[in-house]
């Protein structure tokens, strides 16, 4: 991934040279394991782990005979143990290194983002909590529906961002696999208890059965939740661009001293960070799908997978952790306007009371398509005309013939849309 779209600590993860570090160590334990089952002589096992070596550009410089990296790697670390060297890869194959290292790659990535996330909803807590009875009109298709609170609407990001958590959990358990089982994952030429030795030094599972590789429909799990927990951050990005339009400007990004929003206008502020956002979110996406073509492989492994793993898990993981350290600043500095949230609440005279009064005629005995047409009937006059809802309901007939004066305004009462708010915040936890 370009440095544009990224952080350090995530690109030290996928950087060649940890990955390189990680085939060595899965190397030196391997030989442990060989040593303790009998098979590694003591002093073969002291050398190797003394002199065992690597230099990136030696690799590269080998690979560029062998077109092989796992065997040009270990043509780097022999040259620097000498003979003891020969236990190097013992009954092992390429992907008993690719698969097991990645492995570990995904389990330290998981836990950067699972920080990240939690480090969001930290945000979120303190803007939902902020902003737990501010009043603004709620929208279905775009349109004026009933009122919410913006506390709420963060409340519900907030539980959103919890379930990506656990998917994130689950995803990362789903890849805690290692193998060390050979060509075709049958053990033939190692005791399945080196395997074990190896998984758990690394802090991962042995796979229950594997093949030449570990099976890709772990990967595409984990790739399909990066995914899905991008296109939340995309769902909230939206919402608050939505929120920022000129016509709307009830939220807004923070504009900074110095920025410029445009080459040619320079009045403008854009919503760009939550644009950027949307447009990166398609990026895991496409890396997801990616990752279910490389489900159906031939038999007990072909090699389609690599070239796609070597871009879409770096990238992936890369990209996700810098979406979530932006969403987290977005979500922080967010300036919001509750004058403008009132007064777009208003813009529609009251017409978001249109079910309160309907289920009040509904109570006084009128069956629901009666009292449907009639505040229908109230609520088109109110689209049309100067007067509210409330105007307009106390002037139709068959309403008023129900409901005093006094009932249509008690329906007609703000703070009923709000009686369950502290309840819904008590139930998540961030009262």
């Amino acid at each position: 991934m370009i440095t544009r779209y990224s952080r350090q600590p995530m690109r030290e993860i996928w950087s060649e040279q940890r990955k390189l570090e990680i085939w060595l160590q899965i190397e030196i334990l391997a030989c442990e394991a060989l040593s303790k089952a009998g098979l590694v002589p003591a002093k073969d096992l002291a050398v190797i782990k003394e002199r065992a070596k690597f230099e990136i550009e030696r690799c590269r410089e080998i690979e560029k005979l062998t077109n092989h990296d796992v065997i040009a790697f270990l043509t780097c670390v022999n040259e620097n143990i000498g003979p003891s060297s020969r236990w190097l890869h013992y009954g092992m194959t390429s992907s008993d290194l690719l698969d097991t290292t990645m492995a570990v790659q995904m389990q330290q990535s998981a836990d950067i983002l699972l920080d990240d996330l939690r480090a969001l909803r930290k945000v979120i807590a303190r803007r939902a909590r902020e902003h737990k009875m501010t009043p603004m009109i709620g929208r279905s298709h775009g349109i004026h529906a009933e009122p919410v609170t913006f506390g709420l609407k963060m409340a519900l990001m907030y539980d959103e961002f919890g379930r990506a958590i656990q998917r994130l959990e689950n995803a990362k358990e789903a890849c805690r696999v290692g193998k060390i089982s050979g060509a075709v994952g049958t053990h033939a030429h190692l005791d399945p208890k080196i395997e074990d030795y190896v998984c758990k030094k690394l802090g991962l599972k042995a796979a229950t059965l594997s093949t030449q590789i570990i099976q890709r429909d772990r990967h595409a799990e984990f790739q399909a939740a990066l995914a899905v927990i991008g296109s939340s951050v995309e769902r909230w990005a939206t919402e608050f661009r939505h929120l920022q339009r000129t016509e709307v400007l009830e939220a807004e990004e923070y504009f900074g001293e110095g920025q410029k929003g445009s080459s040619a206008m320079p009045h403008k502020r854009n919503p760009i960070t939550c644009e950027r956002l949307a447009g990166l979110s398609r990026v895991l996406r496409g890396n997801a799908l990616a990752a279910m073509e490389n489900v159906a492989l031939w038999h007990e492994r072909d090699i389609t997978h690599s070239s796609v793993e070597r871009v879409i898990f770096p990238d992936s993981c890369t990209l996700l952790d810098y979406m979530l350290s932006l969403l987290i600043k977005v979500v922080d500095q967010l300036l919001v306007y509750p004058e403008n949230m009132e007064a777009n609440l208003w813009k529609s005279k009251g017409l978001f009371f249109s079910q309160s009064v309907l289920l009040a005629l509904v109570k006084r005995g009128a069956t629901r398509e009666e009292a449907y047409k009639w505040v229908q009937d109230a609520s088109m006059k109110t689209w049309r005309g100067t007067d509210s809802l409330q105007v307009n309901m106390k002037a139709h007939p068959e309403i008023a013939k129900r409901l005093s004066k006094k009932e249509i305004e008690q329906a007609c009462d703000l703070k009923q849309h709000f009686k369950h708010v502290n309840w819904t915040f008590k139930k998540l936890g961030i009262e």
